[in-house]
């Protein structure tokens, strides 16, 4: 059978005329822009980064400049007749990181001169503020249309320094200073777009721009960034049967894969699956199924912000809260909850109407497991391969009905913890077992869910031939543990899954910081090791 021919994946590519003029897979995305700009005149998207706004952004300005030819059989070249060309200034603060306050100034003087040599136009204004705002009115009167102004990742030169109480409040100053002309400018402005990662308050930020419209949890514009799973499944067909012929298994298991990997993101409910866009075409473009977005940007301002609020690793599996909760404000934020959702590691999961509350969790195996291995030199030693080599040979182990194998490397590991202040804690190993078992869940086969009632951790593995249901007691006994199991019923709640119950309990000595011994009951056969 011939092979067909199919279009190169922009992979990396963030500009809409490249696309379409190389000839490129585009997933149309022209009918929220045509809604969008019927819906308001200065509109504000939060979507998590490598999400594909740049690429928005990029499409936005090609419609308002009147490029006609690059729409063609796009759903927005049926509705819209006039082809109106307005000037767009274009301002990314992408590369804004990292800066101090005089760097970010004349980064932004930079910023607004290459907008100005766009229209033959200069000038020696050193204020960024007053720059911009004679930007727009000489622009209005040059080309006697109102201007288009579009601005890409409109938070960047703050997410990195948002754990920090001394310079968030002096940059985010430089900003407002920078933004607050939009306001003033309103008679000769025809469309304001802003994109970013976090939300900060309007009163921080655009504190006279009181007419922008959020709609990052708009139901009608869910899948405006992201690739749906319908759209997967229509528009990259063909992608998905060679991904799968390259890994020599079926469509069905293919779809799967793709699926538990990088689908599940909900920017509102109801909403549609959607994928995550740079992951998706990674893995088509490779026939691999990696850690793309989580590696393309390491989260160290998140780790820090744990810390800041007390927030354990164990916490982050199924948050709860009201929009209020986490579609806040990043800077006036109580707990990490905001941020988490806003950068993309937690996502709405399910929403209860009646009492208006949503639940959030990891959205796909690469977040959870690259937030994870993100977490191991903070919460457990510094020393990564020490930690991969042992969960990976504890999967060995598991893979071939060894548990006891497996709880003796974690016993030997254990043991290689570094001493802390509350090594003694519970609460501490709980952390520890928490990301090891979680890291299993990398591997094929295995399926980890790590759930903490109060005072205690709750572990539950699936293999394709078990499912293991683990309790850890401290100082006690592996019969207590095996007890609670039992006193929780666990047995009863995943009966419907069809595979053999294999109960553990696990022992764990204080003193010498490791586990002490564990119990290995399967169909009334018990097992005991130390």
């Amino acid at each position: 059978m011939e092979k067909k021919s199919l279009k190169r994946l922009p992979v990396g590519i963030q500009t809409f005329e490249k696309i379409i003029t190389d000839d490129c897979l585009y997933i149309d995305k022209t009918e929220y822009i045509w809604n969008m700009i019927h819906l308001s005149n200065y509109i504000f998207l939060s979507r998590p980064r490598r999400f594909g706004k740049s690429l928005l952004i990029s499409t936005l300005q090609a419609y308002f400049e009147g490029r006609k030819e690059l729409f063609k059989g796009l759903a927005i070249e049926q509705w819209e007749k006039e082809w109106t060309k307005y000037p767009v200034l274009r301002i990314s603060m992408a590369s804004g990181k990292h800066m101090e306050k005089d760097q970010l100034e004349r980064y932004l003087l930079y910023i607004l001169e290459e907008n100005e040599k766009r229209f033959g136009l200069s000038s020696d204004l050193t204020d960024p503020n007053t720059r911009l705002k004679k930007l727009i009115a000489t622009v209005y009167e040059q080309t006697g249309r109102k201007v288009v102004v579009l601005i890409d990742e409109y938070d960047a030169p703050l997410l990195d320094v948002v754990h920090e109480e001394t310079t968030l409040p002096v940059l985010r100053n430089v900003m407002r200073n920078f933004y607050s002309p939009l306001k003033d400018s309103d008679p000769y402005l025809q469309f304001v777009f802003l994109t970013g990662i976090t939300k900060f308050s309007q009163l921080s930020i655009f504190s006279e721009l009181n007419n922008l419209k959020n709609i990052s949890m708009l139901p009608q514009y869910a899948a405006v960034c992201g690739i749906t799973k319908e759209e997967m499944l229509t528009r990259m067909s063909d992608y998905i049967d060679d991904f799968a012929t390259a890994r020599q298994i079926s469509r069905e298991e293919a779809v799967a894969q793709l699926k538990r990997q990088y689908d599940g993101y909900h920017f509102t409910w109801p909403s549609p699956d959607i994928f995550n866009p740079f992951s998706l075409l990674n893995a088509f473009q490779d026939k691999e199924l990696r850690n793309y977005w989580f590696a393309s940007g390491t989260p160290t301002y998140l780790v820090e912000m744990l810390r800041k609020f007390d927030t354990l690793p164990t916490d982050l599996r199924s948050m709860e809260g009201s929009a209020d909760d986490f579609d806040a404000p990043t800077e006036t934020m109580t707990t990490i909850l905001p941020l988490l959702y806003q950068s993309g590691y937690l996502t709405i999961k399910d929403y209860d109407r009646e009492f208006d509350y949503y639940r959030l969790d990891f959205p796909n195996r690469e977040v959870r497991i690259g937030l994870t291995k993100a977490l191991v030199p903070a919460y457990v030693m510094p020393n990564t391969l020490v930690v991969n080599n042992t969960v990976r040979r504890m999967a060995q182990c598991i893979a071939k009905e060894d548990m006891d194998g497996a709880l003796r490397l974690m016993q030997t590991f254990l043991s290689t913890v570094p001493y802390c202040s509350n090594a003694s804690s519970e609460g501490h190993f709980q952390q520890v077992l928490y990301i090891v078992f979680s890291l299993l869940g990398q591997y094929n086969g295995l399926d980890v869910e790590v759930r903490t009632p109060v005072g205690r951790v709750d572990m539950v593995l699936r293999t394709s031939k078990a499912l293991y249901l683990f309790e850890l007691k401290l100082n006690r006994s592996t019969a207590a543990a095996l007890q609670q199991i039992d006193l929780k019923d666990y047995a009863s709640k995943f009966a419907l899954d069809g595979l053999p119950i294999v109960k553990v309990g696990i022992n764990f000595d204080a003193e010498r910081h490791t586990l002490s011994d564990w119990e290995i009951k399967k169909r009334q056969v018990l097992l005991h090791f130390r």
